[in-house]
């Protein structure tokens, strides 16, 4: 790295903000490029130290279940002060239960409210399970 490369003015000024980080802040930049670009800043192998095939590959189906995770159980973890609310609530996103067993849901917290559910209807039930002052966890 002997040969010194010519930055735009532009990526002078990054550098220079760059050089006065924190690595704690440094380490936040990496995952935030990653997370806003869609890569991963891993150093490249050199062709020896290259692991064997099987164990990339289970190290690419781990990864992938990981990040493709497709169904989501909604648990409700508190039902907050208004309980009534988040009955009303749990009974709107699950319609199967009736007004006793919304009930007993909420007050025997933390329980699953939806459970498989897609990421979208998870994340709208989560929405309005806090909307009516309950925590909630999507697992």
């Amino acid at each position: 790295m002997t040969d010194k490369v010519k930055l735009s003015k532009n990526a002078e000024k990054v550098m220079e903000l760059v050089e006065q980080m924190t690595v704690l802040e440094l380490n936040d930049l990496v995952k935030a490029l990653e997370d806003k670009f869609g890569v991963v800043a891993a150093p490249a192998m050199m062709v020896g130290a290259m692991p064997a095939a099987g164990a990339v590959a289970a190290t690419e189906g781990e990864a992938a279940a990981e990040e493709e995770q497709t169904e989501f159980d909604v648990v409700l973890t508190d039902a907050g002060a208004n309980k009534i609310a988040v009955i009303k609530a749990v009974r709107e996103i699950n319609q199967a239960l009736g007004l006793v067993e919304a009930k007993n849901l909420v007050e025997s917290a933390p329980k699953p409210v939806l459970e498989g559910a897609k990421k979208d209807d998870a994340q709208e039930a989560k929405k309005k399970l806090e909307g009516a002052g309950a925590k909630v966890e999507l697992k």
